[in-house]
């Protein structure tokens, strides 16, 4: 989906449109980035990250692998005795 058009200067240069500064949260001295996908050029505000790049960051070999941890059982343990119900004797 088009956005806006720029025109390149004599001097090798673009002015970002103010619809795409607003998009981008642009002020003078904002750094872009130039991302080549494919036969495609995406440019995105440097800095900015999707939740999915963080993600990969943090975890490069998927999510983290849940722990059993003991203290857990003792808290079971003990909401069953303190709020369980008690069963009628034979």
């Amino acid at each position: 989906m088009k956005i806006a058009e720029s025109k390149l200067t004599a001097q090798a240069q673009i002015s970002v449109p103010a619809e795409v500064r607003k998009k981008l949260g642009l002020a003078p001295g904002s750094v872009l980035e130039w991302i080549e996908d494919g036969d495609a050029i995406i440019v995105r505000r440097a800095g900015k990250y999707t939740f999915e790049d963080i993600h990969k960051v943090l975890f490069p070999n998927g999510p983290p692998k849940y722990v059993e941890n003991p203290r857990n059982e003792g808290v079971a343990k003990y909401v069953r005795e303190r709020y369980g119900r008690r069963r009628a004797r034979d």
